[in-house]
């Protein structure tokens, strides 16, 4: 019997007031459904990452060992300024090997569905050799989130979420092999 992946679902915002946690939650919810995975929420606050060439912290160790411990990512992106907010960026930076041959699917939210994020973020992934999957789930503060804070999305997105899930699952499975 083949081991169950472990899918990380991360939260890319550390803001105060920030609605990743809602989406976070609401992704792992559908995917909580399925039998093929592990699904859990890693928050990249919980772990006090320093700004990239500061002192070492613990905390880079500790996230290195999380990123390790898990076989493919959903990431939750909102944009912030046509691009990942910079604590996304820097945990991104923060890890090199633990990233390697890796599947991530994305989730991202914004003005336009966060989608020139998303656009920045699959050139980060591919430089980490994570290989994102095609199905992106896009979220509009217009449409999905009442006030631009409380997520309530549209329903037609659970399917894209499954979709996004089931290319994530078969991609981390294949890529398991190169680890």
């Amino acid at each position: 019997m083949t081991k169950k992946l472990n899918i990380g679902i991360i939260l890319g915002s550390t803001r105060q007031g920030r609605v990743s946690p809602q989406v976070g939650e609401w992704v792992q919810s559908i995917a909580e459904k399925r039998e093929d995975a592990n699904y859990e929420i890693v928050d990249i606050t919980d772990f006090k990452l320093p700004f990239l060439g500061e002192e070492d912290a613990p905390g880079i160790a500790s996230w290195n060992e999380k990123l390790a411990s898990l076989d493919g990512f959903v990431f939750i992106v909102q944009e912030y300024n046509h691009s990942i907010t910079g604590a996304l960026k820097n945990a991104l930076d923060l890890a090199r090997e633990a990233w390697n041959n890796k599947a991530a699917g994305i989730v991202s939210y914004g003005s336009v569905g966060g989608v020139r994020a998303t656009e920045h973020l699959r050139g980060i992934l591919g430089e980490l050799a994570i290989a994102d999957v095609r199905t992106h789930p896009a979220l509009s503060l217009f449409t999905d989130f009442e006030n631009g804070t409380d997520f309530q999305p549209n329903d037609m997105h659970v399917d894209t979420v499954t979709q996004m899930l089931d290319q994530l699952v078969s991609w981390s499975t294949a890529l398991k092999t190169l680890r």
